[in-house]
């Protein structure tokens, strides 16, 4: 397994899981007991993101599992792009989910961890107990006006000009994260070299230039059809869930995006905001665990009066 230099695994010192999932090595960290809380990162995180969310989660009395979606942070990063499908991913969380046996699962969804944890609890509704969403998007055509400039998302989509920026010069690790965080000096002393060590050469970075390939641009997108399938059957169940915002956000900002998710989730709260770009974590760690805690809690006194 891909160590990480001791000044980073003095701020991740949760002990190492592995778990094989359709043939991969995935990591995870299982902190607590309880009900489980699933913590979801996207790109090109890991679970270091979530650092300073899992103690006071397990402290409120919860189980918290961390992955690393393979391709990123300490699991199997595959060499070739058809490992990196959104339905893959799906079922790689779908396989993690039934091999620890979890149930009454609440899914913690930011950035790709949305779309791939959402899917995940349509596609096995029954281990389900909530769901909160933020910085994410779950429909087609694009997500945000953000997707839709030429640079840097559709440049990600050329042959050569994405591997090249993404792979050689690992820009989204080095410099996306950077500017989508309000406090960056803080960031770049004690969390940016987190996501560069975990990437160390453009062989471990290609998740980094091919999940963008997934953002549905347009209707010849290879994830439209996932995508409008989230969309449709989201307003199917009536899971208890929470909107958790960056109100700084630029690339998924919260007016557009809570409003559509209002929509969706028919019994979502919130939204909630708090200081953050997209990488909210970075910014307010404790502040989103203890907003999880108390809807959570909130949960159970419903539960229990029911």
């Amino acid at each position: 397994m891909l160590d990480v230099p001791p000044t980073i695994r003095a701020q991740w010192p949760f002990a190492p899981r592995e778990a094989r999932v359709n043939g991969w090595r995935m990591h995870y960290v299982d902190e607590g007991a309880g009900d489980p809380v699933l913590l979801l990162h996207g790109n090109p995180t890991w679970g270091f993101l979530y650092r300073e969310v899992i103690p006071p989660l397990v402290a409120a009395g919860h189980r918290v599992i961390v992955p690393d979606m393979i391709g990123f942070g300490l699991s199997e990063k595959p060499a070739r792009e058809q490992a990196h499908s959104l339905d893959g991913h799906i079922a790689n969380l779908v396989a993690l989910v039934r091999r620890l046996g979890l149930t009454r699962v609440t899914y913690v969804c930011h950035d790709w961890g949305g779309p791939t944890g959402l899917g995940a609890a349509l596609a096995d509704p029954a281990r389900v107990r909530a769901l909160v969403v933020m910085s994410t998007w779950a429909w087609p055509m694009p997500p945000a006006e953000f997707h839709t400039r030429l640079f840097p998302w559709r440049m990600m989509h050329a042959p050569l000009v994405g591997p090249y920026l993404m792979g050689r010069h690992n820009v989204l690790a080095g410099r996306g994260v950077y500017l989508s965080v309000v406090d960056r000096e803080r960031f770049r002393q004690r969390a940016q070299p987190a996501y560069e060590a975990v990437l160390p050469d453009p062989a471990t970075r290609l998740l980094t230039w091919t999940w963008p390939r997934w953002i549905p641009l347009d209707d010849t997108a290879r994830a439209l059809d996932r995508f409008a399938w989230l969309e449709r059957e989201l307003p199917k169940h009536d899971w208890p869930a929470m909107i958790l915002w960056g109100r700084e956000d630029e690339v998924f900002d919260a007016a557009t995006f809570a409003a559509r998710f209002k929509a969706l989730l028919p019994r979502a709260e919130g939204p909630h905001l708090v200081t953050g770009r997209h990488f909210l974590q970075e910014d307010s760690g404790p502040e989103i665990a203890a907003l999880v805690a108390e809807f959570l809690a909130r949960l159970a006194g419903a539960e229990a009066s029911a």
